[in-house]
Parts: C-alpha cells; sequence; structure tokens
C-alpha cells in the first residue's frame, strides 16, 4: 500500500482527505498540534528540518499540503505568521518532496487573483491578489514550482466541510436571526471539501503534474449561497443584500477581496475526462450528510 504524508490532517480538507483515501493509502497524518484519538502527529511545517526529517524517516510515496493559515482578515496584521505558514511551509515541504523523489500536492486560493476581470479566470490568467492571504498564497505557489518538479498546485474557493465553514455559521445565525445581511457583488465557486477531495484523488495516481483550478462548477454571490443553504434546510431566514463597501463600513478590520474569482476548470477540461460537480448538487449533498 503506498503511504502519503497528509499536513492540515485536522481541517477540512484533511478530514475529507482521510474519509476518501483512508484504506487505499497509508495515510501519516499530521498538523500543528498532536491528536491520538484522530492518529494525527504534530508537524510545524515552517520548519524545514522538522519537514526533511519526517519524510526522510517515514519514506512516503507523496505529500498532501491542506496546511494552511486561512483567517483572512486576521492575517492583515498577523502578516510575518502569515507567510511563515502559506509560503514558507509550501516552501519546506518542496524542499522535502523534490529530496525523496516523491509528488507534492498543494492547494491554493482564488485570493490570488484581483477579481477585478469581468470573465472567469483560468489557469493561464496572471494573479494580482490585493491581500495579505492572496499575496502569501500565490508566493507559496511559486516556491512549490521552484522547489518541486513533480507537483500538482489546486485553486480552490469558498470551501466547507466538516469544521468551521460559511456554511455552518449561516445555520446557526439562522437558529436566532430571521434576517441576515450577506454581501451580494463578491462572485465566486462555493467548493464541497469532498468534491476537492474527489479531484486530489483523481489527479495521484497520474503524472498529469501542474496547476489546476478545483472548485464546484457554476458560480454565485455569497447572498446567493446564502439563500440555497436556508432554503434546502428549510429555513425561512431572509437575506438582505450587502455591498462590498457597505460590508467593510460594518467591519472596518476587514481584508480586501476579490470581487469576481469564478475559476474556470480549464486545465481539467484540457487534460482529462474529470469534471467538478455542480455547486448546487455538492451543497445539497453536504447538507444532507
Amino acid at each position: 500500500m503506498k503511504k502519503l504524508i497528509v499536513t492540515g490532517s485536522g481541517g477540512q480538507l484533511g478530514r475529507a482527505i482521510r474519509k476518501r483515501l483512508d484504506g487505499r493509502y497509508e495515510l501519516i497524518q499530521t498538523d500543528i498540534f498532536d491528536d491520538e484519538a484522530a492518529k494525527i502527529r504534530k508537524l510545524d511545517i515552517t520548519d524545514v528540518d522538522q519537514v526533511t526529517s519526517l519524510v526522510r524517516a517515514t519514506g512516503p510515496d507523496g505529500i498532501i499540503n491542506c496546511a494552511a493559515y486561512t483567517a483572512v482578515d486576521a492575517q492583515e496584521k498577523d502578516v510575518d505568521n502569515s507567510w511563515k505558514i502559506n509560503a514558507l511551509g509550501p516552501r519546506n515541504l518542496a524542499i522535502a518532496a523534490e529530496d525523496a523523489g516523491i509528488p507534492l500536492v498543494h492547494v491554493s486560493t482564488d485570493y490570488v487573483f484581483a477579481g477585478d476581470q469581468p470573465v472567469p479566470y483560468t489557469e493561464f490568467d496572471t494573479p494580482g491578489p490585493v491581500s495579505v492571504y492572496g499575496k502569501t498564497k500565490l508566493a507559496g505557489e511559486q516556491f512549490v514550482r521552484e522547489f518541486s518538479r513533480r507537483h500538482y498546485i489546486l485553486r480552490t474557493a469558498w470551501l466547507y466541510g466538516e469544521g468551521k465553514n460559511f456554511v455552518k455559521t449561516m445555520l446557526r445565525l439562522a437558529e436566532t436571526h430571521e434576517e441576515v445581511s450577506v454581501v451580494d457583488d463578491q462572485i465566486g465557486n462555493p467548493t464541497s471539501a469532498a468534491d476537492l477531495a474527489r479531484a486530489i484523488d483523481y489527479l495521484l495516481p497520474t503524472e498529469n503534474y501542474g496547476l489546476f483550478h478545483a472548485t464546484c462548477e457554476g458560480s454565485c454571490s455569497w447572498a446567493d449561497f446564502s439563500e440555497e443553504i436556508f432554503r434546502l434546510a428549510g429555513k425561512t431566514t431572509r437575506v438582505t443584500r450587502l455591498t462590498s463597501e457597505e460590508y467593510a463600513a460594518r467591519n472596518p478590520q476587514s481584508a480586501p477581496r476579490p470581487k469576481y474569482s469564478h475559476l474556470e476548470k480549464l486545465m481539467f477540461k484540457l487534460t482529462g475526462d474529470f469534471r467538478m460537480s455542480d455547486w448546487h448538487e455538492a451543497i445539497e449533498a453536504y447538507l444532507k450528510g
């Protein structure tokens, strides 16, 4: 059985990876904390010596990097940690993967784009991040390309799965609010962690290396997404639509976000027959459990 190191195993994608791959691969699960019950060992990806030591000691056939600093607003002030986790962490994993001659799967984000063009972004469009989070995630991509020849970089967006996420926040608010205010002029692709894990599973046995956009098909605004969540969950909570400017006025510490970051899955379409699920189908499946 092939062996994989998975970083960020306690997060949404890490849990989805475990559910998808456990039993077909031997998973060496790691995170910034250890959890004996979940068989997760502690690994600080910002420490290159820790990373290379683990890879040399365990002899994996590949690495899946699900670790990231994703608190977008907090990173506008916590800049050094953002660069360490989102940029140097992937660099260290890439160095270790190349040293071992194994592939690295790295997950990135739609926030690498400015969000100021009127058509979907493909893998061939030029990034231009507007937040610290976006800038550090782009640097992480660049380090992976520089230090690892055998890499798969998957950009995803608006991820939800097992753990803290937008969907659960909306459902929690619906329990105590008749009305919620949600941004309506930021457009993107809500994506199930289970569907992203399926995409990683598809790529792993191949030598189809490179950059892929991996989001569910179709796009919507956060307000549209909220209304669909409430409809499927049988909630009567109303959605009041806000502009990004109105939201920023209410939340002055918020980071700038791309207004239009619809990711087109061009590389999957050009290189094979893999298709991501439609976002409506994915959120319905998620809510049904």
